[in-house]
């Protein structure tokens, strides 16, 4: 798997809608983070997401994507977060 400081994780949790996935994906590509691995699943209506994302490449600040991801997550009616893996692997160790 690649370091952990090009890794992260992104989650996406809301009302399930059309274009989600599509939205995201979008955001992603237009600023080269590529996308790994995904998960996705709808519970009861709710949409729930987990993306593992390369950002090796990325052409954008972490600021920014934090702000473009929270701007796509109003318009879209979901909550989106962005996490560095060594982060989030800090964070839920026993």
């Amino acid at each position: 798997m690649d370091s952990d400081k090009n890794t992260a994780v992104i989650s996406v949790i809301g009302k399930d809608r059309v274009g989600i996935i599509a939205g995201v994906a979008t955001l992603l590509s237009e600023n080269n983070i590529n996308i790994k691995d995904i998960s996705q699943t709808i519970l009861d209506g709710i949409f729930t997401m987990i993306m593992m994302v390369d950002l090796q490449e990325h052409d954008i600040e972490k600021s920014d994507i934090i702000e473009k991801l929270n701007a796509l997550g109003d318009e879209l009616g979901v909550s989106i977060t962005i996490q560095h893996t060594d982060l989030f692997n800090r964070m839920h160790r026993i």
